[in-house]
């Protein structure tokens, strides 16, 4: 008689990207295939924009705590979901040292670890994208083509990742590519 083997380890999914770039799209269908929920940095922090005092604080900050306050509460939630045999997916602008705390993360918590780059190089398709966008994150804000475009001369197009999708190719086709990734767990860098 075969003993039952044990369930596979979590898994910490981080989809990044800049805005409008199709992050939150690919983080759903990740979650999707996962069975796993999404975190993501803007829902997080709109829980604390109420709050004038945590807001003045955070801008007081050198440099503005947002992003790393932010990405400090979805390393806390992400490990409560991994502790409890859950997968779970990080969807949020994550920077190298963000991406490299959620390997770190997942490391300590014994999860498999996969980074999900989404771009989107035709620079009119990404506007198109940003300017007919609404969320409707409640005490949360729309973000402008300007400040993605101030964003977009900073960002790390060599950002390490597992797999890269582009918001040109159709959802179907990358969630697809993102399927044939986290179903083989042996594809993934780092992944003994």
């Amino acid at each position: 008689m075969a003993l039952p083997s044990s369930p596979p380890p979590p898994v910490l999914v981080l989809v990044t990207g800049l805005p409008g770039t199709g992050k939150s799209t690919m983080a759903e269908q990740a979650a999707s295939l996962l069975g796993a929920p999404v975190l993501a940095h803007d829902w997080a922090m709109s829980g604390l924009r109420p709050f004038e005092a945590i807001q003045n604080a955070l801008d007081s900050m050198e440099p503005s705590g947002h992003q790393p306050v932010g990405w400090s509460i979805l390393y806390a939630l992400a490990r409560a979901q991994i502790r409890r045999g859950s997968s779970v997916v990080l969807d949020g602008v994550a920077r190298t040292p963000f991406v490299e705390q959620c390997r770190d993360v997942a490391a300590q918590e014994g999860a498999r670890f996969l980074t999900v780059l989404t771009e989107c190089d035709d620079l009119d398709t990404h506007r198109i994208r940003i300017e007919s966008r609404q969320r409707l994150i409640p005490n949360w804000y729309e973000l402008d083509w300007d400040r993605v475009e101030r964003s977009r001369s900073t960002w790390d197009p060599h950002l390490p990742a597992d797999l890269t999708l582009r918001a040109t190719d159709s959802i179907d086709a990358n969630r697809q590519l993102l399927a044939d990734v986290i179903h083989d767990g042996s594809r993934l860098k780092g992944v003994t």
